[in-house]
């Protein structure tokens, strides 16, 4: 295996901290040894994504380093902004009205503190070496080969959108895009079968996913030999909500 073909896209993937939390661990996040595809999906996006021509579809994911836990805590707020609230603040309608971590009652209104400790178990030094493909939507197949090419382009530059991450938006994701597979480190031999794995929280398959509900979707991850492979959104690997829950939400 040399160079990257099929419209694959590679890239090499590495930070100080990263956290792909369980959700059955609910408050208290656990990370998984490695990204979810909705995570990896992510930093493609960061790159590079245009909307509702194309979504990424994250074929296989590579451990290149022995996953490493730390325990850490942290700060989070208990609240969050209204977005209706801050377009009053932006126009001007309303005055700002911050949330106050460590406010006391005066600022707060309230005796409690608007922040909670929450114990994180993240990966320590984490590297990776993400694998997806460009899946043009109806009407949008012929310019296929105009979205690798500035996918790639933008890539080799380094350029982004927005920073990408390493699950948790503070845990920055450093990257470098993979033309030639063949001098590459192999993947590190790692190999755990980590159960029901979040595949995706909405239905890549829709023209525009802004408004659109939840669409939880579920695979069976098993890593082995440092190799995890994501099955295509299609296939029966992938567990999907039943049809007449979502038309009965």
């Amino acid at each position: 295996m040399a160079n990257v073909s099929g419209h694959h896209h590679v890239l090499d993937v590495w930070g100080d901290l990263a956290c792909f939390s369980r959700p059955e661990m609910k408050v208290e996040r656990y990370s998984y040894p490695c990204p979810t595809p909705s995570a990896a999906r992510g930093i493609f996006d960061a790159v590079y994504c245009k909307k509702p021509q194309f979504y990424w579809q994250v074929t296989r994911i590579e451990i290149l380093s022995k996953p490493s836990l730390i325990a850490l805590r942290r700060n989070e707020t208990k609240e969050k902004i209204n977005p209706a609230a801050v377009q009053k603040w932006i126009s001007g309608k309303t005055p700002v009205e911050p949330i106050w971590a460590d406010g006391d009652q005066s600022l707060t209104g309230s005796d409690q503190k608007g922040r909670t400790q929450r114990q994180t178990i993240a990966l320590r030094q984490p590297h990776f070496r993400l694998f997806a493909r460009i899946i043009p939507r109806p009407g949008h197949q012929p310019q296929q080969r105009a979205f690798d090419e500035q996918f790639r382009r933008r890539a080799l530059q380094g350029k982004c959108f927005y920073q990408p991450s390493l699950g948790c938006r503070e845990f920055v994701a450093f990257f470098r895009y993979v033309e030639v597979l063949e001098n590459e480190p192999a993947p590190f031999a790692f190999s755990q079968n980590l159960g029901l794995m979040l595949y995706d929280t909405f239905d890549l398959r829709r023209e525009n996913d802004q408004y659109a509900p939840p669409f939880i979707t579920l695979f069976h991850a098993n890593v082995v030999d440092g190799v995890l492979e994501v099955p295509p959104l299609e296939s029966d690997e992938v567990l999907k909500p039943d049809p007449q829950e979502r038309r009965a939400g």
